[in-house]
């Protein structure tokens, strides 16, 4: 594929520049709730109709927003409902795991417009960019060409330390150990000139939740992301807190302990790599977990174990979390089919009933509902939300 192709597609949005405060704080109002009028985007902004009404004249010139059907009551004239246009902006999302990598594009409203899958033995770099390389031109394609100068960015959910987790040797661990020294924004400038931004693919499954997912219904709480490594998020105020150093949430790296009394970390007793370990000692395909569409249904004599386990593990790291922070939910999702999220859920909050909770305040157990593709999700929501909604936790005023 030609690169100049991309960039001629991919010049970035024709919106004028960042949006503005008041701007963002309508957008994630409608992000939020939908559809609202004026009227009730004035009263929960707190700012005047006169403002609200020139905010929403500006956005909807820019084609960002969009008036809904009248909605006629008793008396008086209809109250039109205004949301967020689909077509007002785009993201790619990429996001690297262990055995695969999937690239989707994103509309405003959280719609998944286009997606492609690879798997691989390892993510080599080569292999990854490659991949993103080649298929950035084919969903590009796939909205109206008067819309492509309206995708804003580039999201890349990563793996913490990505270089660390391998089982390597010799020139293939060289290579894969090359990660540490790329440079994300570097090397899709090579190919491509929308902006990118760069986040851990957990912490991108939290942004999924919380603007498409369930936790819009929670104001504090914490979210754990079970892949091929557990991982998880922290949302505060409503936004999720990414930390000084864009590491906050790291749950994976909570303590445990192991059967022998041997420290251990979370990583090391709730992921899905152990599952895959007990598939393979049983003599069976790991790669069955990973099939689209997901189906373990003959899979429940390793599947039931593997569940019990996690189960307690996150009951324990549940209440170890609430003890820094009183979250009012623990909200649980996965690269699992729905069920078994949903039983892994049920037995986590059969486990925190006979946990030691002493000076503590037991938050809710729930399921996340974004599911498989919250990371790729999350990553193409980053540069959307850095570029058009409100982080609440940036110094500015909560909704």
């Amino acid at each position: 594929m030609d690169g100049d192709s991309i960039r001629e597609q991919s010049a970035g949005v024709n919106q004028r520049g960042i949006r503005d405060h008041n701007e963002r704080l309508i957008l994630t109002v409608l992000q939020r709730y939908r559809a609202a009028p004026a009227a009730d985007l004035a009263r929960r902004t707190g700012l005047s109709k006169p403002t609200v009404s020139t905010i929403l004249r500006n956005l909807e010139e820019d084609g960002l927003v969009r008036r809904g059907d009248p909605v006629r009551g008793k008396v008086g004239k209809p109250s039109i409902p205004i949301e967020l246009d689909p077509d007002g902006t785009f993201s790619i999302g990429l996001k690297i795991g262990r055995r695969s990598a999937d690239l989707l594009l994103l509309d405003f409203t959280g719609k998944v417009r286009g997606e492609l899958h690879t798997t691989y033995e390892y993510p080599m770099p080569d292999a990854v960019f490659g991949f993103l390389k080649s298929s950035l031109e084919p969903l590009l394609n796939s909205i109206p060409a008067n819309l492509r100068n309206r995708v804003c960015g580039i999201g890349i959910g990563t793996p913490f330390e990505l270089w660390k987790w391998h089982d390597l040797v010799g020139l293939a661990a060289k290579k894969f150990r090359s990660w540490k020294d790329i440079n994300f924004a570097e090397v899709v400038a090579e190919f491509s000139d929308l902006p990118v931004l760069v986040v851990n693919d957990s912490t991108g499954a939290c942004h999924a939740e919380q603007l498409y997912g369930r936790g819009r219904e929670f104001r504090d709480y914490a979210y754990f992301f079970i892949g091929s490594f557990v991982g998880g998020g922290v949302v505060l105020n409503g936004t999720v807190f990414q930390g000084n150093q864009g590491n906050a949430g790291a749950l994976g790296a909570m303590r445990s302990t192991g059967p022998l009394g041997e420290a251990q970390q979370l990583i090391d007793v709730a992921s899905i790599h152990l599952l895959e370990t007990r598939l393979t000692n049983a003599g069976m395909d790991p790669s069955v977990l990973w099939q689209q569409p997901q189906d373990w249904s003959g899979l429940s004599r390793h599947v039931e174990p593997w569940i019990g386990q996690t189960a307690q593990e996150l009951a324990k790291a549940s209440l170890s979390i609430c003890s820094v922070i009183d979250f009012e939910a623990v909200l649980i999702d996965g690269a699992f089919p729905a069920e078994v999220r949903d039983e892994l859920v049920e037995r986590t909050r059969r486990y925190l009933v006979n946990q030691d909770k002493r000076g503590l305040i037991e938050p809710k157990i729930e399921a996340g509902n974004v599911g498989y593709n919250a990371r790729a999700i999350g990553a193409a929501s980053s540069p959307i939300f850095s570029q058009f909604l409100l982080n609440t936790n940036a110094g500015l005023s909560a909704i």
